[in-house]
């Protein structure tokens, strides 16, 4: 995609304030889209509790494994997520430094509209 072919062309730039602010646009913009899809936004809630193995989180879903399997493949390159094996299970975990970014992103915003809703 464009936003993915932007952003190893601003990886490689020189570290300026402007191409951080850039990189930032583009991993929120990935995390959106991520979070589009409410079978994601799902795993997402389940793994703020804890840990999960993948077989855990398609259990209730229905949908099939191969999907889920592309689901976490989305989560975990937008950065809200890490897999890892144990042994022979795949287990997922939240990633809290993508959950911050989009919190800073978000905390201006809300703010802002809970001032204006106020002032009415």
């Amino acid at each position: 995609m464009i936003s993915e072919l932007f952003a190893e062309r601003l990886a490689s730039a020189p570290a300026r304030p402007i191409v951080r602010g850039m990189l930032q646009v583009v991993a929120l913009d990935r995390i959106f889209r991520a979070l589009s899809d409410p079978a994601r936004r799902w795993m997402v809630e389940m793994l703020c509790d804890d840990a999960a193995s993948v077989s855990w989180l398609a259990e209730p879903l229905p949908i099939a494994l191969s999907t889920i399997l592309q689901h976490l493949k989305v989560l975990e390159a937008s950065g809200l997520i890490c897999t890892g094996k144990a042994g022979r299970v795949r287990m997922c975990h939240i990633e809290p430094q993508a959950l911050r970014l989009l919190d800073e992103w978000l905390t201006p915003r809300r703010r802002l509209w809970e001032r204006r809703v106020t002032r009415i």
